[in-house]
């Protein structure tokens, strides 16, 4: 029997197909609406997610602050054993902080997290919430613990062993101290890396404060690790170390600070300090240092002042460049070798009495935090006219302040004030150091402490001056600088450089000695003109393209020192007046801010840096 035929419509076949599979063809009609359920969800999940996630953030801040506050009681100058006692535990605020840190990271790596982080415009924020949690995520597990742990470690070194015990327990924690280092400087970098400014400024407030946390703490894990590697060798504690130290007079001034004036040998073994005899600038100033620097030196300051004057021995900025002279100089008129060569100036004796307490110079007079700065680069010369009576006054001052430095590193309960006095004194330049080993050169060089002039690319602002008069006139002496960055070309980025140099000297009543000049001038002057030598150090491959001085077009003398190209002006500065210098530059594009030289002077530099166009290199 056959059944009837009946006409199929088209279609009809993939159709009962579909219904036999248990296939179904989804219009737009169903496909938005699950779309936009499917997209809510996630965005629900992300607001719920991320709020959770902030309220853990906060709470890891909180705990971060009595971290701060329990670390701080435990290195109080005042005793910090009972200090101690009031404040939280540091191991429980770290435990607390990395345990919020960790549960905002778990909650910001869900599976609407990351497909979120990359969309256009709405994802901004999101990445910056989750770059977030991440860095305080490794923050709190990888960097602070051994920062932590080398605190408590430290304090009990001072108490049970003074400086060789502490030169041990750094030389423990080096290798965490050196992992927790490179950690932070990887989450700076990535917290960098994040968007600026997005829709949502909370997340882009975040950021800020973040960044601003970690531009503090990575190089204070720098410092650390940095310190771990360098001190125990350096102090002593694998033989007899001997150095010379070199006390800077600020008041005139040289590349590297001040000018080279009293100096003293120092022999260290195992962490104790002894000053073995004090000398002036006098019994060294014709001191030949037998020394090649290169030729680009030789290039830019010739072959005799710097190394044949020990006055001029620092007129670079480059402090490994003075302290070989020194150091050659040095074997030259003793006959001893050293091990390397430290320069101190007032402003950083200042910070160290203000640790340790006043020195009592032999007349009765206290050298103080407060008074040594103006007491040594001012007062000394009115109360001195006799230029032997003033070196001797000098010496005293510096044999006063080595002998309580000296009392206050067998005092336990100084030595964490002394140590953070040292660590701001270095960052801020005024306190140097160099080594004739040439592994602890290498990595002096790579922190303030090296006085180092970076040969690295990237941008850079330099304002160095140099005293050509031969005055003290620069105690005075205001220094203003303005990097302010313009339009980007195909050929790099123009920038424009504005320096102002300001002498806020008397007119009258300065002593004869501040004032004296001692370079001759062809024209006329009165007591209290200033003369500099005005370097502005650029960016490497940077070149001038015009320069004005007070609105009127100047030539600039070029050179190059470590990569930099640098123009220099010789400028006379008479007494309370101001100049004006404009550099005009074209510079390799960069999308960050300059690094900036900062010559540590009695008065800091005043550097300005207003945003401006990223231009990528």
């Amino acid at each position: 029997m056959h059944l009837p035929r009946f006409p199929r419509r088209p279609g009809r076949a993939r159709d009962a197909c579909r219904v036999r599979l248990g296939g179904f063809r989804p219009s737009a009609r169903h496909l938005l609406p699950a779309a936009a359920a499917v997209l809510l969800t996630g965005a629900a999940w992300i607001v719920v997610t991320g709020l959770l996630a902030r309220a853990e953030l906060l709470a890891a801040q909180r705990d971060l602050d009595r971290l701060r506050q329990s670390v701080a009681g435990r290195t109080a100058p005042d005793g910090g054993a009972s200090a101690a006692v009031q404040t939280p535990a540091p191991d429980a605020a770290l435990r607390s902080a990395a345990s919020h840190a960790a549960r905002a990271h778990r909650l910001t790596t869900g599976p609407a997290w990351y497909p979120a982080a990359h969309l256009p415009f709405f994802g901004g924020p999101v990445r910056t919430v989750r770059g977030a949690a991440h860095a305080a995520d490794r923050l709190t597990g990888d960097v602070l613990p051994p920062l932590v742990r080398t605190v408590p470690a430290l304090t009990a070194g001072s108490r049970e062993g003074g400086v060789p015990r502490i030169l041990s327990a750094l030389r423990e924690q080096a290798p965490a101290l050196a992992r927790a280092a490179r950690v932070a400087a990887e989450v700076r970098a990535e917290v960098r890396a994040l968007p600026r400014s997005t829709w949502l400024p909370a997340a882009d407030r975040a950021r800020t404060q973040l960044s601003r946390q970690l531009n503090r703490l990575s190089p204070a894990a720098t410092d650390a690790s940095a310190a771990a590697r360098l001190l125990p060798p350096m102090l002593g504690a694998d033989g007899t170390r001997r150095y010379l130290l070199v006390f800077q007079n600020t008041a005139e001034a040289r590349g590297t600070g001040g000018l080279p004036g009293a100096f003293a040998a120092v022999t260290a073994d195992k962490g104790r300090l002894r000053f073995e005899r004090f000398g002036n600038d006098t019994e060294l100033a014709h001191a030949s240092a037998n020394v090649s620097l290169g030729a680009e030196y030789t290039a830019r300051y010739g072959n005799n002042a710097p190394t044949k004057v020990w006055v001029n021995s620092n007129l670079s900025p480059h402090f490994p460049y003075a302290a070989r002279i020194w150091t050659a100089a040095w074997r030259e008129h003793s006959g001893r070798r050293v091990d390397g060569a430290a320069a101190l100036d007032p402003s950083a004796l200042s910070r160290l009495l203000r640790a340790t307490g006043p020195a009592r110079l032999p007349d009765g007079t206290a050298l103080t935090a407060d008074n040594a700065v103006d007491l040594t680069e001012r007062a000394s010369y009115a109360a001195y006219r006799d230029t032997a009576e003033r070196k001797a006054f000098f010496l005293d001052a510096a044999r006063a302040a080595a002998a309580r430095l000296m009392d206050a590193a067998d005092d336990p309960r100084l030595l964490p004030a002394m140590v953070a006095a040292i660590h701001d004194a270095q960052r801020d330049g005024h306190l140097k150091m160099w080594s004739s080993h040439r592994a602890e050169q290498r990595l002096l060089e790579t922190h303030p402490l090296g006085g180092a002039l970076p040969n690295t690319p990237g941008p850079f602002a330099g304002l160095v001056v140099n005293n050509a008069a031969g005055t003290k006139l620069d105690y005075y002496l205001d220094r203003r600088l303005t990097w302010a960055p313009g339009h980007c070309t195909a050929d790099g980025r123009s920038v424009t450089a504005t320096i102002t140099l300001a002498n806020r000297a008397p007119a009258s009543g300065l002593p004869h000695y501040v004032t004296q000049r001692v370079d001759s001038p062809p024209y006329r002057t009165r007591p209290g003109d200033n003369r500099l030598l005005v370097s502005y150090y650029a960016s490497r491959g940077a070149g001038l393209t015009r320069a004005t001085l007070d609105g009127r077009p100047v030539l600039m003398s070029p050179a190059v020192e470590r990569g930099h190209p640098v123009y220099t002006l010789d400028l006379e500065l008479p007494a309370r007046s101001s100049r004006t210098l404009v550099l005009h530059l074209l510079e390799p594009g960069a999308e960050r801010a300059p690094a900036v030289l900062r010559q540590p002077l009695v008065t800091p530099l005043r550097a300005t840096l207003p945003p401006g166009p990223s231009c990528q290199a």
